[in-house]
């Protein structure tokens, strides 16, 4: 974690922000992309299976209305006893058959008045009958078909295709080539056992399925294809079909395989019409990249679409902190002109947001400099015959030793971090930072209301809150009755920054920093604490000793002794620094002053 960190830190500014945007915006947006065309493209899968099978379901509910009729006729010719009578007379002529044929008319009438069906016949032993392609007496080789000997094994119905091209019934008159039922009919009375053929109009059952989207199938359990959306396919066998599974063994009804070597989808049902033993597969098949065809074209699309995007979006970024990084490196050159001692520099950096207005103020405070220096050197031309007036200007002197120290830090830790937050962070910060600069800019005035000391505290807190994220916290307890006391500038500020400074130091997790300003009677009472690592006896000792000394004595603890001998000088020798610490527990900055804004040493 510490080398990643050190490496993001190493880093340019301007390849941060696109390392971050490549990471925080366009990564994830592709992978949202990718996920929405996967959803979108099995969502589209699903609405394919559910139409194929809603249309199988319809497809059941009409073959079972279809074979209905062919059913009920079985069950009327079961009982019709003068078919019975016809099929079981002996007859001595030719002449008594085609009386007793031209008499029989319900097979013609059935056909005549239902579409469904086809044709009708009646297979029976009886050598006096003749094959009228409706009554057919029975042949040994007729009596070897597997489908006659399946329906003299049971009484029950069976849905059958019967194929016209065996060779026991090319030598017979009539087509068969259909979806057939056949069931035994007996005849205890003649001893005697009959077939019954009902044929299924071919035309009704693939009218019913040219409408289907998909294509659609329905095969008997002999795996001959009874009915299909491409006529051609009617009696061939599953096999010709080329589906890549064994469709018997399957238990499910949507089945992922391929078909004809495309992948696909099957959709498998099975139906049992009335009162039959036998049963009928429904089957639909549908390409899967027909379905996804529509998909992936919008797909396609759309990732150009955000490709495109992201793309002008990356461009804009690099330029954008192309020209931030350039502005801001501009500014800490100068800054760092300005610490060398060159206070001739100019700052002319263009625009109207943060950076130009810190390009201002920094002018400003350069001029302001640069007056207050003038201002020190003509007063030391002159005499300083008045005690008062020689302190301010040492006191503003020691004040101005602060600014540039602390503007440098908080520029520099913006140009460290800003990546990590984005630019509306960092406009904040920069915001903050106009902020402080104007209020330490102000330097020069004699006193300044309490408030707007916190008002800064706050400021500098915000940014190394933004510096030290998680590591610092901080809390402001200010009385707001104090607000309009007058004290010197920056009297606090020093003490918070060593606060945050010295407490982070060696100490690993959270600090928190505690700022208390409180009204009294007489005097008001300031304290600045934290819970760092603390000082020890000795140590505290020496810092003591420190602040108290003069500047050409001591060039360390510039603050804090700043602070100490600000006050000292505003307000008397009892009114300077008292600090409290612990090792390993934290240390505590306090002072008080009288509350009274006139009040003069």
């Amino acid at each position: 974690m510490k080398q990643l960190v050190s490496l993001i830190n190493n880093m340019k500014l301007k390849y941060k922000l696109m390392m971050f945007y490549v990471v925080v915006v366009m990564i994830p947006v592709l992978i949202i992309g990718i996920t929405l065309i996967s959803y979108f493209r099995n969502a589209a899968l699903e609405r394919a299976i559910d139409q194929a099978s809603n249309n199988v379901e319809k497809i059941k509910s009409q073959m079972s209305s279809k074979l209905r009729v062919p059913t009920d006729i079985s069950n009327l010719l079961f009982f019709d006893d003068t078919l019975e009578v016809l099929v079981n007379t002996k007859y001595p002529n030719i002449l008594e058959l085609t009386k007793a044929y031209m008499d029989y008319t319900e097979f013609k009438e059935y056909m005549l008045q239902y579409r469904e069906i086809a044709n009708i016949r009646f297979f029976i032993d009886n050598p006096t009958l003749v094959n009228n392609l409706a009554i057919t007496p029975l042949t040994p080789e007729t009596e070897e078909r597997p489908w006659f000997k399946k329906v003299m094994e049971t009484k029950g119905i069976y849905w059958l295709y019967i194929d016209d091209k065996e060779e026991f019934l090319s030598t017979t008159k009539g087509s068969i080539n259909k979806l057939s039922l056949i069931r035994q009919v007996s005849y205890p009375e003649y001893n005697s056992t009959g077939v019954i053929m009902v044929q299924v109009n071919q035309n009704e059952l693939n009218n019913m399925l040219s409408q289907e989207p998909f294509e659609t199938i329905i095969t008997d359990e002999q795996g001959y294809i009874v009915a299909a959306k491409n006529p051609q396919l009617v009696g061939t066998t599953l096999a010709s079909f080329d589906i890549g599974v064994n469709l018997e063994s399957q238990t499910e009804k949507v089945i992922q395989t391929q078909v004809k070597g495309e992948d696909s989808y099957v959709i498998l049902d099975e139906m049992s019409p009335e009162l039959s033993i036998s049963k009928l597969k429904i089957i639909s098949v549908f390409e899967t990249k027909s379905i996804l065809s529509g998909a992936n074209k919008v797909s396609v699309l759309g990732l150009l679409i955000i490709s495109g995007v992201l793309l002008v979006a990356l461009v804009m970024v690099y330029i954008i902190s192309l020209l931030t990084t350039n502005r801001l490196l501009r500014l800490s050159r100068q800054l760092n002109q300005v610490a060398l001692g060159n206070l001739n520099i100019v700052s002319h950096i263009d625009g109207t947001d943060e950076i130009g207005q810190l390009s201002r103020q920094f002018n400003y405070m350069v001029s302001s400099i640069n007056q207050l220096i003038s201002q020190v050197i003509e007063s030391n031309e002159k005499n300083s015959r008045l005690e008062i007036a020689q302190r301010e200007i040492k006191l503003k002197m020691m004040a101005s030793q602060i600014h540039p120290h602390f503007l440098f830090n908080a520029l520099e830790s913006i140009r460290m971090n800003a990546h990590l937050k984005g630019e509306k962070e960092i406009a904040n910060i920069v915001r903050l930072l106009g902020k402080l600069m104007r209020k330490n800019l102000e330097v020069g005035r004699e006193r300044a209301p309490l408030k707007e000391e916190i008002e800064m505290i706050r400021s500098y807190l915000e940014i190394q809150k933004f510096r030290y994220e998680d590591r610092l916290m901080y809390e402001i307890n200010f009385d707001a009755k104090a607000a309009e006391v007058l004290i010197p500038p920056l009297i606090i500020q020093p003490l918070v920054e060593n606060s945050v400074v010295h407490g982070l130091e060696n100490k690993e997790g959270t600090v928190h920093v505690y700022v208390s300003v409180t009204m009294q009677e007489n005097e008001i009472q300031v304290n600045v604490s934290d819970d760092g690592v603390g000082m020890s006896s000795q140590r505290l000792a020496e810092i003591m000793e420190v602040i108290t000394k003069s500047e050409e004595e001591q060039r360390s603890r510039i603050g804090m002794r700043n602070v100490h001998q600000r006050l000292v000088l505003y307000y008397g020798e009892q009114y300077g620094l008292k600090i409290a610490s612990e090792e390993g527990r934290g240390t505590e900055i306090s002072f008080s002053i009288p509350n009274d804004s006139d009040y003069k040493q």
